[in-house]
Formats: structure tokens, sequence, C-alpha cells
């Protein structure tokens, strides 16, 4: 049977591919949008430390058996952001540092609840399997896949509605926040939706790898187009082919479903960053 037979033979019989590929393509285009936004007001790795919040969240969900466990998670994520966003603004403690401090904590907390109560024999498969997304996209059921394209709408809707003040709060807030508009309020509503594209992200690429899923698609975009709308879209259409792309060959080949998908972003980011050269030579 070829490749292309097998893949087809996937998606015609097993449910959870299909599920796992829409999913996948939500998750993607919605971080790339925000991605852009992250990068430019150099907020990158607030997607690192909430990852790693939703990672605590995810064990305490688990050691405290909890069979809907997006019911704590999402929460605690929404409410680490809101915290971070307000820390961040505090000057004796740093954006970068207030991150470095919640990311670290959670992800320690989380580690040690999950070894002084295991819920399983195999502690290591599934810390593997939350930090790397190994598994848990393969396993989503049909409400999961529900929620995954509500919050999906949601933040394509948030994003849409509230295009233009996001891009004057990105570029330059403090001409934002004189021209009338209310740059706290907007930097609050991308740290709420940044939390929900983490949890969204979890069971795709796991909680280590989000951030790269965020990063890399709007870092090859910025290398070849200079106006924010053109990057959005580039980084949108990159990330969506490379998560469609890394879905289907970890299906073909067994690999990891998140760390193809983030090799995928990373071949396509080394082939833009070629042909920024090439373009800059030119120019020279």
């Amino acid at each position: 049977m070829s490749s292309l037979e097998t893949l087809v033979d996937y998606f015609v019989n097993y449910s959870f591919v299909r599920y796992a590929f829409i999913v996948g393509l939500l998750i993607a285009l919605c971080s790339s949008l925000l991605g852009v936004t992250l990068v430019l007001k150099r907020f990158s790795f607030i997607g690192d430390g909430l990852s790693h919040v939703a990672f605590g969240a995810m064990a305490v969900a688990a050691v405290t058996g909890l069979t809907n466990r997006m019911a704590i998670v999402l929460p605690v994520t929404l409410l680490s952001a809101i915290l971070l966003l307000r820390t961040g603004q505090n000057t004796k403690i740093k954006g970068d540092a207030a991150v470095a401090m919640i990311s670290v904590g959670a992800l320690a907390i989380g580690y040690m609840l999950m070894n002084v109560f295991p819920t399983s024999s195999n502690i290591s498969g599934d810390v593997c399997s939350t930090l790397f997304g190994s598994t848990s996209i393969l396993t989503l059921r049909p409400a999961d896949v529900t929620l995954c394209v509500v919050m999906a709408v949601v933040v394509l809707g948030i994003f849409l509605l509230f295009y233009n003040k996001i891009f004057a709060v990105t570029f330059d807030e403090n001409f934002a926040q004189a021209s009338g508009i209310q740059a706290n309020l907007y930097n609050f509503i991308i740290a709420v939706v940044t939390a929900m594209i983490i949890v969204l992200a979890m069971n795709l690429v796991g909680s280590l790898l989000i951030s790269a899923l965020i990063i890399f698609p709007a870092l090859s975009a910025m290398r070849v187009f200079r106006s924010f709308r053109s990057v959005i879209i580039c980084s949108a259409v990159i990330s969506v082919i490379c998560a469609g792309t890394g879905i289907v060959l970890s299906i073909l080949f067994s690999t990891p479903v998140g760390s193809t998908i983030v090799t995928a972003d990373i071949v396509v980011f080394l082939g833009f960053w070629a042909v920024s050269a090439v373009m800059g030579g030119k120019k020279a």
C-alpha cells in the first residue's frame, strides 16, 4: 500500500485522525495570528510561562482525578495570564522576571505533584506526553473537538473585531494610549487570548513546544515581508501548512506529532531565512 493510500485509509476509517487534523489546523491558525503580536511586543515567552502553568494545572487535575481536566486547566491558565500581566507592569518585578517566576514555579510544582501522588505506574511516560504532546492529540473526543472549534472561533472573532486596536497597541503603545485607546485593556485581551491558545495547544505539541508554534511562523514571515497585514497572512499560511504537513508525516512515519510540526516550522524558517538573505544580497 502506497503512502497516499495509507493516508486516505487513516482519514476515512479513523475518526481520531480527522479530529487531530481539524484541531491541529485550528490551533496553528490561532497561534500564528497572535504570534506576530507577541513577537513584535517582545513578549514571546509569555507562551512559555503560561504553558508551564497549564502543565501544573494538568498535574493537579490528574492528581484529583478530574475526568474533565479542561475545567481546571483553562481557569487557572486564564488567571495566571491576568496575574502575569499585572505583575509584569510592576516596576519591582519586570515582565521577563515575572514569566520566569511563574513558569519555573508551576513546572516544579506540577512535576512534584505527579511524583508524590502518581496516577499511574508510568510517571515518566505521563510527563513526557504532557510536555511534548506525543499521544494526547490522537485521543481527542468529539467534545474536545467541539470545544476547540468554539474557542478558535472566539479567538479569531476577537482578533478580527479588535484588529486595528491590536495593531496600534503592538507598534506604539504610548501613542495608542495618547490617542484614546485603552492600551491596558487590549494588553489584557491579548494575554487572555494567549492563555486560551496555550490551553488548546497543550494537546497538539505539549507544554514545552508551544512557544515554537507561536514564534516560528511569525519570524519566518518577518524575514520576507514588512507590513503587519502581510506578515500576519503569511504567518497564518505557514503555520497551517506546517501543522498539516507535520500531522500527515507523523501518521505516515509514526513520529511524535508535536516535534514533527515544530521541525516543519524550523525547516520553513530556514528556507525563508535563505530567501531573505538572497533578496538582501540582490538589493545591495
